[in-house]
């Protein structure tokens, strides 16, 4: 896939600076040369040279100067157009290394929600009120880390605990006396106190018609 996107990128950059250019080549050939009024107001100098009125060499004169405005105008005009074609080239060429980016960003991230969350440890401090999971530190409320204690237990042992079972456990009531919404709302507030989306819903599993469990190696689940 890495090989894949940047052959894909190479080759988008290469046809993007060769379509560009190529516009760029068409667009300086066709537009008018810069001398171009200048010749023409000689050439009306040079057909009538009867003109030697007053009034008609300063139209003239006049005519010189606006070739040479003319001109320059256009030199700044071709300069322009340069510079947006060289921000054109570069925004394409951003947009297109952006698109493949988001594209290898969204296969990876299927990847992931396919094969779990790869978790090297998951150490739960009560008296901290903080979770390590991996390298990332997560602050939690005293019901969050209640929460996510009991499931690390449940998976010491193997368990999938319903969500009456975790508010009994919380409660310390019997589950029959517990409704699975309770439950249900203590594991959705640890995943929000844990923060990040992605990581609370694969490290949460909810398994269809039985509860919640840690979707991780117990053994690298440490509790104090």
């Amino acid at each position: 896939m890495r090989r894949s996107g940047n052959r894909v990128v190479v080759i988008g950059v290469v046809a993007i600076v060769a379509i560009l250019a190529l516009a760029a080549v068409f667009l300086f050939l066709t537009l008018p040369d810069g001398n171009a009024f200048n010749a023409r107001v000689e050439r009306i100098f040079i057909e009538n040279d009867a003109l030697t009125g007053e009034g008609e060499i300063k139209l003239l004169e006049i005519l010189a100067l606006s070739g040479t405005a003319f001109s320059e105008t256009l030199v700044s005009y071709r300069m322009v157009m340069f510079v947006l074609l060289i921000f054109a080239t570069a925004l394409l060429v951003a947009s297109l290394v952006f698109l493949v980016m988001l594209v290898a960003l969204n296969r990876r991230m299927a990847q992931i929600e396919r094969a779990g969350i790869q978790v090297a440890s998951l150490h739960i401090s009560r008296e901290e009120k903080t979770v390590y999971l991996n390298d990332m530190a997560f602050r939690l409320t005293d019901a969050a880390i209640e929460t996510l204690s009991i499931l690390a237990e449940a998976r010491l042992d193997d368990d999938v605990l319903s969500g009456a079972e975790i508010e009994a456990m919380i409660s310390g009531r019997r589950p029959e006396d517990c409704e699975e919404a309770a439950g249900a709302t203590r594991i959705k507030r640890l995943r929000d106190a844990l923060g990040n989306q992605l990581v609370s819903e694969l490290l949460i599993k909810n398994i269809a018609r039985r509860g919640y469990v840690l979707a991780i190696d117990k053994g690298t689940i440490r509790v104090e």
